[in-house]
């Protein structure tokens, strides 16, 4: 049995044919077009999934990642902003265009999924997969199945207060996780360390570079710069608070981290892990401690992830 997992994003429309074990077979992808209406994206995504269907009979279900809020029960997508998307019925719509009914998730979700049953958490029967980007999204996978919510929005780490009356947040409020572990928070801390410290080596690998980013402060502290090493200090407390709080919550057997920081590797693992450890309940007598890990599927985690909600029960 094969299945169709699609990654629906701002930019692109991204799908896959996959099979059982969670293995690409075929993918296709077509621009989203959002600002041409709802209408339109649903032609695209009729498109891709009608191409990756020709010449396969065993289509075992479709899935689709979406952004914002979703609901799998009724097929609608509550509220996505950056499709411009409330309460609309997606499912409706691609089944009247294919004939395949759909399930439906978040896209971070989707990706955590996938990377629980086929990814760098594979065998795990908990884990609560942390994407470190723009914002911070993540999923939690608890028996083998998503934690969704009553609402469908559950399992939004970014959003989870860290710092009472900090940095102000993208969502409204102040001092959330994300406003502190993104990877626009760490552009924001390397710009501020760099107007302090006009010496620093951070200006130097920030020119090497074409600009500031992620990487800046890491590649400056592993040089021996004390403003880059202090900006990394803090950015590692800051998301090792937010990761202990939800081991404390959830103790999964494995947090796994995504997103362009994640490619810091060991650089960024080694500590975290001291200090996840360190902020964890009871950690010091704990016989088992949650794993902390890098994903592993990558841009492809969005349309496995899809295909394999189409699996589900």
């Amino acid at each position: 049995m094969y299945y169709i997992g699609i990654d629906l994003g701002g930019t692109n429309i991204k799908g896959a044919l996959v099979n059982e074990a969670g293995e690409i077979l075929r993918e296709e992808s077509r621009p989203t077009r959002a600002a041409l209406g709802a209408e339109t994206v649903c032609d695209g995504i009729a498109a891709v999934i009608t191409a990756l269907a020709e010449g396969t009979d065993a289509i075992g279900g479709v899935g689709i990642g979406c952004p914002g809020t979703v609901d799998d029960a009724s097929g609608r997508v509550v509220y996505a902003p950056n499709l411009g998307w409330r309460d609309f019925d997606l499912r409706a719509a691609v089944k009247e265009r294919t004939g395949f009914a759909l399930r439906l998730g978040n896209d971070a979700n989707a990706a955590a999924l996938a990377e629980t049953l086929v990814g760098c958490a594979k065998g795990a029967q908990s884990a609560v997969i942390v994407t470190l980007g723009t914002g911070v999204g993540g999923g939690v996978v608890l028996g083998g199945r998503l934690l969704t919510g009553c609402t469908g929005a559950a399992s939004e780490p970014g959003h989870m207060v860290i710092h009472s009356g900090g940095e102000k947040c993208a969502c409204g409020r102040e001092g959330c996780f994300e406003a502190y572990a993104s990877a626009t928070a760490l552009i924001r801390e390397t710009k501020r360390a760099m107007a302090a410290q006009p010496q620093s080596l951070l200006h130097t690998v920030a020119k090497e570079n074409g600009t500031v980013d992620g990487r800046t402060a890491f590649v400056a502290a592993q040089r021996g710069d004390a403003a880059a090493r202090a900006v990394v200090e803090r950015y590692t407390d800051d998301l090792a608070c937010g990761l202990a709080n939800l081991v404390n919550i959830f103790f999964p057997e494995v947090i796994a981290l995504s997103g362009g920081i994640a490619e810091q590797g060991e650089a960024l693992l080694v500590p975290l892990r001291e200090r996840v450890r360190s902020l964890s309940y009871a950690s010091d007598c704990a016989a088992r401690h949650t794993r902390i890990e890098r994903c592993t599927l990558g841009y492809r985690a969005g349309v496995i992830g899809a295909a394999l909600l189409a699996r589900q029960p």
